[in-house]
């Protein structure tokens, strides 16, 4: 009886042909070769070598160290490109020249697929920003007066994304709890995590032009999970009147796999019913394609699961961050990555922070390994996620996952 060629997937594998997400990778008998690849089931198929095997045009796109020429081609490409990698992978006629091109997931090494150029994150759920008003300012309204009239975000810093898997080093830095009389120099103490969905940006934008929520498709190439790690008390003493600096720049984690937008057609879904009107570059109750993403989120430190965040219940979709993060006139370059912000639903296990989760450290969190309110040195924090696809079939999102080692 022939062996099972490795191009077919079990029946409703997460990551089938339906999937196909994009990423860089190694080999242990080449680790410094660098290559794009694409995942399919528990393989990665080197993409660029297909394309040269199969005499592609799109070769000169896949047959690089990394995602940005493919990501700054732009979105006619982007779908080309993927038509013929789906046809690479399901036409038996092409195994011949595909099989020997796979590599088993777990003997391959992932890298940053892309050179971040410039990182934004905002703060698109009303869930989290309503826990963190009522934590931080529990006599006072929850919601800042702005929240719900424009995407609050911040500049953050690129050159400290790192690919999932990479060890995350305690920050250190001042910190001054209230009743302190000054502040103190040391590792954070209340070192979290936060749940959120980035996004990969492709084909670049004119400065001075601003993008149109109609123009998402056009300029972003896919979307992967993303762990902003936060020293909340870092944090807290250096926010005011500026906001997040060294509590947020230490690092971000995003995952090795780039999900294309294509790939989560069956999962836009609308967001939730706004309750101001919204100006007219924000407003998107006239737009084409429901903004929102059904993505469902599940959080586990050490192995045991905390949290599941809800994606589909975020007040700002990354449609309405793109426009606002442009409407000033600034440009957006290959590789731009802006984030989500905390993803949080409604419900105690729907949190996407300890921060929340624990009530700012006052309801610990009961754990096989201990009580918890804020990372431990040895935590090792994963982010999974689906959406759901065609037929019922699930999409799966590349992990990311993260272990804290002493400052």
């Amino acid at each position: 009886m022939p062996e099972q060629s490795p191009l077919e997937t079990a029946e409703g594998d997460p990551f089938g042909p339906h999937n196909l997400p994009y990423g860089v990778f190694s080999t242990a008998d080449e680790p410094d070769r660098r290559r794009v690849g694409v995942r399919i089931g528990d393989h990665v198929l080197d993409a660029g070598a297909a394309a040269v095997a199969l005499g592609s045009p799109y070769a000169a796109l896949l047959a690089r160290p990394g995602l940005d020429a493919l990501m700054g081609a732009g979105r006619t490409a982007w779908r080309d490109v993927r038509r013929a990698l789906t046809a690479w992978v399901t036409v038996p006629a092409h195994r011949p020249d595909i099989e020997p091109l796979l590599h088993p997931l777990a003997t391959v090494t992932s890298h940053l697929p892309y050179e971040v150029a410039d990182y934004v994150d905002f703060y698109a759920s009303e869930h989290h920003a309503t826990n963190v008003g009522r934590i931080f300012r529990p006599d006072g309204v929850a919601l800042t007066p702005n929240w719900k009239h424009l995407p609050i975000g911040y500049h953050g810093r690129a050159g400290t994304v790192v690919v999932s898997g990479t060890d995350v080093v305690r920050p250190s830095g001042q910190r001054k709890a209230p009743a302190d009389p000054a502040p103190v120099f040391g590792p954070s103490v209340k070192l979290d995590i936060e749940a959120e969905v980035g996004f990969v940006v492709g084909a670049p934008s004119r400065q001075g032009v601003p993008v149109p929520q109609s123009a998402f498709r056009d300029h972003v190439f896919g979307l992967c999970l993303l762990n902003d790690w936060s020293a909340r008390d870092l944090q807290a003493w250096e926010y005011v009147p500026l906001g997040p600096f060294l509590g947020k720049s230490f690092a971000t984690s995003v995952s090795a796999w780039v999900t294309p937008l294509e790939a989560l057609d069956e999962a836009r879904v609308a967001p939730p019913a706004r309750t101001e009107p919204l100006l007219p570059y924000l407003d998107d109750s006239d737009e084409e394609e429901p903004g929102g993403f059904d993505l469902r989120i599940s959080v586990s430190l050490n192995g045991q699961v905390i949290s599941e965040p809800p994606f589909a219940g975020m007040y700002w979709t990354a449609a309405q961050q793109l426009a606002h993060m442009t409407v000033n006139g600034a440009s957006l370059r290959t590789g731009d990555l802006f984030a989500s912000g905390t993803v949080s639903g409604p419900e105690r296990g729907e949190r996407g922070s300890l921060l929340e989760l624990t009530w700012n450290g006052t309801e610990p969190l009961d754990l096989p390994g201990g009580a918890r309110t804020f990372l431990e040195d040895g935590d090792e924090i994963t982010l999974t996620a689906w959406a759901p696809g065609p037929d019922g079939v699930r999409v799966g999102l590349g992990e990311v996952s993260g272990r804290i080692v002493p400052a």
